[in-house]
């Protein structure tokens, strides 16, 4: 591995939620499973309370509360709820919830760097141009021409 490689991987930070810090609960889903769906509880609702988690800093946690995704999911207690429903076993649904979570956080913990401009190369507008003058031509021999 080269040392860019090294930078990149150490400038990710991965957190994973210790299983102590939420609760999980079951109910019946509204999902695919036919007769199932009235009979098993699988709908999985995972609670995690932000401010009492004793894995994240501080500062880590501020950037959790202003990141979109976790913050609308998040009650006036500062509990972050989620659910999966999609598959029709329960340990399905809950391992697809804790991956939700995790991967939400680390979302959060590392935003996407901001874009540089760069300056659009010669060629691609002289393609663009050459392209559009084509479509032009090509449309201006559909006209037919008016006789008045």
């Amino acid at each position: 591995m080269n040392v860019e490689m090294l930078k990149k991987i150490e400038q990710i930070q991965k957190i994973l939620i210790p299983e102590s810090e939420y609760t999980i609960s079951f109910s019946r889903s509204g999902g695919k499973g036919g007769q199932n769906v009235n009979k098993v509880e699988t709908k999985t609702t995972l609670r995690w309370n932000l401010w009492q988690s004793n894995v994240l800093t501080p500062e880590q946690k501020e950037l959790i509360f202003m990141f979109n995704p976790l913050s609308n999911r998040m009650d006036k207690n500062g509990d972050i709820i989620l659910y999966a429903q999609t598959e029709r076993s329960q340990e399905q649904n809950r391992q697809n919830v804790i991956k939700k979570l995790n991967d939400l956080v680390s979302q959060a913990i590392n935003p996407p760097k901001e874009r540089i401009p760069t300056k659009i190369p010669k060629y691609s507008k002289m393609k663009r141009l050459e392209e559009k003058r084509i479509k032009s031509e090509k449309k201006a021999a559909r006209q037919t021409i008016r006789r008045f």
